[in-house]
């Protein structure tokens, strides 16, 4: 056996432990954060809008050291920015669930609606409402402003709006998210939930958001044939 095959079965073995040894860390700082993200939301939820907790409290309750922490994020509002990241996609994922069991377009405008909504149901209003108000104090990562979990969801929306024959589905679909998501503000900070009648009236307003490309090519003073040959046929689809 030559000396260079020897040294390249060495790195080989070299190469595999430590990769090994780097999932083995991957997996201990994945634990770590998912740790320090639901205790963060725990000690938000029961402070509710009376304070905001420190770091201190939040390694506290992970059971983790301020090591740790700082391991991961630079700041509390660095952490912020993460729990609203998760809760967001958390979210997307729930609602997607949801449209995907629906085979009209109006139903899975529906579930849509709906699943957002639900995030002012029971004790997620409480949870909603204490995330968002220690939203409001942060200032880095994103600049000034927390993310925008409308737009996150608006990406569920298309498909179904240009089966409903939108001329614009991605447009359409922001209004549809920022209509919606401004009501969810609304039950959230004000009290109450949203009724099933309320449910089915803001699906019933959101899918009269939809312009056919009819109506947008009068509303723009362009030719019909114009605006469906940019859109690729009435419904915004080829």
């Amino acid at each position: 056996m030559s000396e260079n095959s020897v040294t390249g079965q060495a790195d080989d073995v070299a190469g595999r432990i430590a990769r090994r040894t780097l999932a083995k860390r991957g997996e201990t700082y994945a634990s770590e954060v998912r740790r320090l993200l639901d205790a963060a939301l725990d000690v938000m939820r029961q402070r509710g809008t009376n304070g905001r907790p420190r770091v201190a409290d939040i390694v506290s309750a992970a059971g983790l050291s301020n090591e740790a922490f700082y391991r991961h994020f630079r700041s509390k509002d660095a952490l912020v920015a993460a729990l609203l990241e998760d809760g967001t996609e958390r979210l997307y994922g729930y609602v997607a669930g949801k449209m995907a069991g629906e085979p009209t377009p109006e139903g899975k405008v529906r579930r849509w609606v709906q699943g957002v909504l639900s995030q002012a149901r029971d004790e997620l209003a409480t949870t909603t409402r204490a995330v968002l108000w220690n939203a409001g104090a942060v200032s880095e990562v994103i600049g000034s402003t927390p993310p925008i979990a409308s737009g996150r969801l608006a990406q569920l929306l298309p498909g179904p709006l240009a089966e409903l024959g939108s001329a614009d589905p991605e447009f359409d679909a922001s209004l549809v998210a920022y209509a919606t998501f401004g009501k969810l503000g609304d039950y959230v900070w004000g009290g109450g939930e949203p009724t099933d009648h309320d449910v089915r009236r803001i699906t019933a307003f959101c899918l009269r958001t939809v312009t056919p490309a009819d109506a947008a090519a009068r509303a723009s003073g362009t030719g019909v044939q114009e605006t469906r040959s940019r859109t690729g046929g009435a419904g915004g689809t080829p």
